[in-house]
């Protein structure tokens, strides 16, 4: 969570985050006059469409990416969001929140349980937790490939099943609870295949790596793949804080 990102390159990649997020928003029961926390910012896209149903109420835009956070700042301003630069594996201190949306985000963090209980020390009783992230098989293709040069993608996130989770959610005070797996099948254009890689899916990997290794570790890894299409596997969680 605490890496940084190149926001600049997230921005002009296509991202399906971002379809997918709006989706994951239809979701969030809201009237319009709440305070939302969005767990996950990035560059603001999913934000603006938040703010846009909150005519009356505010947005908390929070990611552990400075560069992310500032993107956002810049996309959206001032009017009704302020900015966290946070790693949600700690305690948030913000006054607590009418709902909390997340979009791939919560499968850079693999202590869920720390994950979960931060998220529910800032939600009202009753407040709505709707979110979407990696969750079991997600990339398996990618992580295989990675694997056979060496490198264990899973190492540094979790892609959690719904049974797993919802067990969690339940012992850090979550109730109504709903998880399920969706597969996202991705395709990309051949030539966007590789910025991809290296900016959204293989950044934590070569951010340690001499640039000429990682841009071979990248090239390597989509010249494994059968095809430009990334195996997508999304956890979608629905639950509310427990009153």
């Amino acid at each position: 969570m605490s890496r940084d990102w190149d926001a600049g390159s997230y921005d002009r990649l296509p991202i399906p985050m971002t379809g997918w997020g709006a989706a994951v928003l239809d979701r969030l029961p809201l009237a319009g006059g709440e305070t939302v926390l969005d767990a996950g910012c990035g560059t603001g896209r999913v934000t603006a469409a938040l703010r846009a149903r909150l005519p009356r109420g505010n947005v908390v835009a929070l990611d552990g990416s400075t560069a992310m956070i500032d993107a956002a700042r810049e996309r959206l301003g001032t009017e009704r969001v302020t900015y966290l630069v946070h790693d949600l594996r700690e305690p948030i201190r913000i006054e607590p929140v009418d709902a909390v949306l997340s979009t791939a985000t919560f499968h850079w963090i693999t202590d869920h349980e720390r994950l979960f209980a931060n998220l529910a020390a800032v939600m009202r009783p009753g407040a709505p937790l709707v979110a979407q992230c990696g969750g079991a098989g997600n990339l398996a293709s990618v992580v295989a490939a990675a694997g056979a040069l060496g490198h264990d993608l899973l190492a540094a996130k979790r892609y959690a099943g719904p049974e797993e989770t919802a067990t969690i959610l339940a012992a850090a005070g979550f109730t109504d609870v709903r998880c399920w797996l969706q597969d996202e099948p991705t395709p990309l254009p051949a030539d966007a295949l590789e910025e991809y890689l290296a900016t959204v899916v293989l950044g934590g990997e070569i951010a340690d790596l001499p640039a000429e290794a990682g841009t071979a570790f990248v090239h390597d890894v989509a010249s494994s793949l059968d095809a430009p299409v990334l195996d997508y596997v999304r956890l979608n969680i629905d639950a509310r804080r427990s009153a």
